[in-house]
């Protein structure tokens, strides 16, 4: 039977790149994608299609962002298949993005700014806000919508004759610093994103340990740099095509300046050619690009505490108690 893949995100950027790699590498497995907006999904269908014209491709509109919207579709999603075998958990936003070029200019005085141009650490903020569920906005749609999603579909991931895939689109600007147990959702804090994928990290953790005895694993990736909806949100885009020639150039120092989407998907797809069981649980998988433009995947070790992973995953569990006590109608 063929393989069933669902991509979380996959309207654009990395998310599109990966579901063209993916069937570039298996022509010949079903392809689901999941997408916020109705109009794009079906475009991102029919660009797929126009391009892999006998591949099985099908859709699921949803919004990480939106609880309701998240049951809604594992209860489609439940309906409509009898497994997953891999779910790339893809999907993210990093709203109000802010440079702060007064501590970019510091670092390039002290040497250290070649290491906060690739993880953007110090000079990147974000302005969050609540959502309709009473949620950060970014915490929910990031992490805790996809949570809930993975929850949700326990039963076409568990117990299936082969193991299935959780890859989580991370990042390297995940950092420990940024996440507080006591303020999980970041809302006192400016650095959202950063917080909302260090708390990635370490759901996948603990996920591994939760799951692997029923068949299920879970990993991290960083698509490094990548040029898309999201980053060029960050600057206006006549300031990223000045600034083009010069990352190219500060490839050949960091190679996690992937920039294209297709480059930044490379550990995407190098997972899925990957058997689980032989994977570090507290790895991340980074995708890199020489200055050559060669592609290639780089394991790095997570700097994730073990006890507070699960302490936080014991706070997710209760904030889906209360979404699932709120929600009740949605259920089976």
């Amino acid at each position: 039977m063929e393989r069933v893949v669902l991509v979380t995100g996959a309207s654009s950027g990395v998310g599109l790149a990966l579901c063209r790699r993916l069937l570039e590498e298996d022509g010949r497995i079903h392809l689901c994608i999941a997408c916020r907006n109705a109009q794009k999904m079906e475009a991102t269908r029919d660009l797929i299609l126009t391009d892999y014209p006998a591949a099985q491709v099908s859709t699921v509109e949803v919004d990480l962002g939106n609880l309701a919207s998240v049951l809604r579709v594992a209860r489609e999603l439940r309906c409509r298949f009898q497994r997953l075998d891999f779910v790339y958990l893809n999907a993210g936003i990093m709203p109000n993005p802010h440079v702060n070029f007064k501590a970019l200019w510091h670092g390039l005085l002290t040497g250290k700014v070649l290491h906060m141009l690739t993880t953007a650490e110090g000079i990147m903020t974000q302005t969050d806000r609540l959502n309709g569920d009473g949620l950060q906005e970014v915490f929910a749609t990031n992490l805790f919508g996809h949570f809930m999603l993975v929850r949700q579909l326990e039963s076409l991931l568990c117990g299936n004759e082969k193991p299935s895939r959780l890859i989580w689109t991370s990042s390297s600007n995940a950092r420990e610093s940024a996440f507080s147990l006591s303020d999980y959702q970041h809302a006192k804090g400016q650095e959202a994103y950063s917080s909302s994928k260090y708390a990635t990290d370490l759901t996948s953790v603990v996920l591994n340990r939760k799951f692997n005895k029923q068949g299920l694993y879970s990993s991290v990736v960083c698509p490094g740099l990548v040029m898309s909806n999201m980053t060029y949100r960050i600057l206006p885009v006549f300031l990223w095509k000045l600034l083009m020639p010069i990352m190219w150039l500060i490839r050949f120092f960091a190679k996690t300046y992937t920039l294209t989407p297709y480059n930044g998907a490379e550990a995407h797809v190098w997972l899925f050619k990957q058997k689980p069981e032989y994977l570090d649980a507290l790895v991340k998988y980074h995708s890199c690009t020489s200055g050559l433009g060669k592609s290639y995947v780089e394991p790095r070790k997570m700097e994730v505490d073990e006890e507070i992973a699960e302490k936080f995953y014991q706070k997710l569990l209760e904030l889906e108690k209360q979404t699932l006590e709120k929600y009740s109608d949605l259920l089976d």
